[in-house]
């Protein structure tokens, strides 16, 4: 994704054949949505007139009106690579704004951003690697998505073990095509399950990524006949997917998070970005791990963090610091999952992180050394479980605004609901085909 103006959006449609651009936005869940104009209605787009019915949207509050406006975020322009090359197909993320010209504050993208713009208020940029985990399985005769695979291969395998090798390279293909630095790929641990990784960038470029690459994901995984999820757990035997994200935070240049006189240890800041981290990580669950098989990987032997604990080594600590030191001096958190939106888990851990540099809130000492005693902390262990510290929680209606909460608490609410009344196939149902 590039750097573009207004005209050279227009002379690259002309030059390069483009007769449909993709107007996209998020939902409140993570789903990407869109609608399509051709090259000749461009103009009018990038004056932010197009609107759409917000009422059949998913989050989108009836009662503030049905019509929002799409604005298109130039730097985000991208030709589809895998559209026709004659009659080309582009898209552009897009903001959504109220027919007054004001933000439409339930717009995951502007939650996002409203946080990012408050960091920078007080001199921060944050700067994330998140490591996205996902499926391949096959379909059936119907072109539906099954669990089924053949493959045995594990972690760092290759072919002839691993039998996704060429899908995953069209993938990182198609993702450099549009404009994003991949940094590495490979096979994961359980069988049929992969990680691509790109190079780590500020806050609201790498959400916009994310949901990039999502979508080629699923597009290319079909073209090669499998189907892509992003379902935390679909095998009950094997590891589930994670969204581990590695955060630093920036000032003046320099990484916050590097011990500057004390060379290969944890700045202040980094210990106190911890602390917020665990201090508000059960609250936040509901955006970071946002759907019931999400919970069914938070448990112990699957190297998924299920403790409210910080270690350079336990699998099961929820944060993690990597090796690295210098200004690669980084903190992962493990918990969340690509089932969630990653505008609204960026917008929440960045929260809670600059909420403990703000406070001040030290974390518990390293599980490195803890005391073994002394039994720590969980993530909650169902999805009813986080709705209940959700719903209990100001501070994360401080970060996400009551209107927000309000509709999507109901909504989960609904999907436990629901959850509660089916047989245990629903998860497949319910997730594996919009995951």
């Amino acid at each position: 994704m590039g750097n573009y103006t207004r005209e050279e959006i227009l002379q690259m449609v002309e030059e390069e054949d483009v007769e449909f651009i993709r107007l996209q936005f998020t939902d409140m869940f993570g789903a990407i949505k869109n609608i399509a104009v051709t090259a000749r209605e461009l103009p009018r787009a990038l004056d932010n007139q197009c609107i759409i019915n917000a009422e059949q949207i998913a989050g989108m509050d009836p009662e503030k009106g049905s019509d929002l406006y799409l604005r298109p975020v130039p730097d985000t322009f991208a030709i589809l690579p895998w559209r026709p090359q004659q009659g080309k197909v582009a898209r552009m993320i897009c903001d959504l704004y109220c027919p007054d010209g004001t933000p439409y504050k339930n717009s995951p993208r502007y939650i996002l951003e409203h946080v990012a713009k408050e960091a920078e208020q007080e001199g921060y940029t944050c700067y994330i690697d998140p490591e996205c985990e996902f499926f391949l399985f096959h379909t059936d005769d119907n072109g539906n998505p099954t669990t089924v695979t053949h493959e045995k291969a594990g972690y760092l395998d290759m072919s002839p073990l691993d039998l996704g090798e060429n899908a995953r390279r069209d993938m990182v293909l198609t993702l450099e095509d549009m404009g994003m630095e991949v940094e590495s790929s490979h096979h994961e641990a359980a069988p049929a399950q992969h990680e691509i990784d790109f190079s780590y960038g500020e806050v609201r470029d790498i959400a916009d990524c994310i949901m990039t690459f999502k979508m080629a994901v699923r597009i290319v995984a079909k073209r090669h006949g499998l189907h892509a999820t992003f379902m935390p757990k679909p095998k009950s035997e094997v590891n589930g997917s994670g969204m581990h994200i590695q955060f630093s935070l920036f000032k003046n240049g320099r990484n916050l998070f590097e011990d500057t006189d004390h060379p290969g240890e944890l700045s202040e800041e980094a210990r106190y970005f911890i602390g917020g981290l665990l201090a508000h990580s059960r609250e936040m669950a509901l955006i970071t791990n946002p759907i019931v098989n999400s919970y069914k990987r938070l448990v112990p032997g699957y190297d998924a963090p299920t403790e409210l604990t910080w270690t350079e080594h336990n699998q099961n600590s929820l944060v993690r610091i990597p090796v690295t030191r210098g200004e690669g001096t980084r903190v992962e958190l493990r918990s969340p999952d690509a089932a969630s939106n990653p505008y609204l888990v960026f917008a929440v851990c960045l929260a809670a992180g600059l909420d403990g540099i703000r406070n001040k809130i030290s974390p518990a000492k390293s599980s490195n050394i803890a005391n073994q005693d002394q039994a720590p902390e969980h993530l909650p262990e169902t999805l009813k479980d986080a709705i209940e510290l959700f719903e209990n929680s100001e501070w994360i209606r401080g970060i996400l605004g009551e209107d927000f909460c309000r509709t999507y608490l109901s909504a989960k609410k609904d999907e436990w609901l629901r959850y509660t009344r089916q047989v245990t196939d629903w998860e497949v149902e319910e997730y594996l085909y919009r995951l």
